[in-house]
């Protein structure tokens, strides 16, 4: 695909997900810096994503948002990348692709906030008990090579990311199992090349 692409992003945001895959399927695309508070909630931006949030990314006239979609879109428009197994070996991509968008996710952000839900609403959070969803996490870790295989897909991207920041600020206990499976993926040229654009980029303003 030709198409233009730019990345709406925040360097202190999930944006760096984005850009670490973008960096992986190896298309050329323009950044746009967006601070938070006023670049985020302008008419223009809010045309682009009405959740006022980054990333977004915009390829010719399609908007993709949230990082779990915006990496799966650019494995299946750039399929050159090997970042997508064929459609008939997903299952275990989605799977783990989608468990971490959504009980991971939420579980690890009501712990950074200090969120204790009460045993008798756990059936209403979506997730149960964050030790289950880390528990079910760390087997699938060390299950495989990779998330989805014995090959590094786009779900790597998504939930390596997740891994590595939960080693980083402690939401996620430091289990071998998640050492072991992020020490495996964080060598990736891509994520280099995406941390060093990242790293350096001035805040818009």
């Amino acid at each position: 695909m030709t198409q233009d692409i730019v990345l709406y992003t925040n360097p202190m945001s999930r944006g760096r997900i984005a850009r670490w895959m973008l960096e992986e399927v190896a298309a050329p695309y323009r950044t746009v810096i967006l601070e938070y508070g006023a670049d985020m909630k302008s008419p223009e931006y809010l045309a682009v994503n009405p959740m006022g949030k980054v990333p977004a990314l915009q390829h010719g006239s399609a908007i993709i948002t949230e990082c779990a979609a915006i990496c799966a879109y650019l494995a299946d428009a750039f399929p050159d990348s090997g970042l997508a197994p064929p459609l008939t070996e997903r299952a275990a991509y989605y799977r783990w692709l989608f468990f971490v968008a959504g009980p991971l996710e939420s579980a690890l952000n009501n712990k950074a906030l200090g969120v204790e839900v009460p045993v008798e609403r756990e059936r209403m959070v979506g997730y149960g008990k964050l030790a289950t969803v880390v528990d079910t996490l760390e087997a699938a870790v060390q299950e495989r090579p990779f998330i989805a295989g014995d090959t590094f897909s786009a779900a790597d991207v998504y939930v390596g990311s997740h891994v590595g920041w939960g080693l980083q600020f402690g939401t996620l206990d430091k289990r071998p199992a998640f050492e072991d499976y992020w020490s495996r993926i964080s060598g990736r040229d891509a994520l280099q090349r995406a941390n060093a654009l990242d790293d350096v980029d001035p805040p818009a303003g």
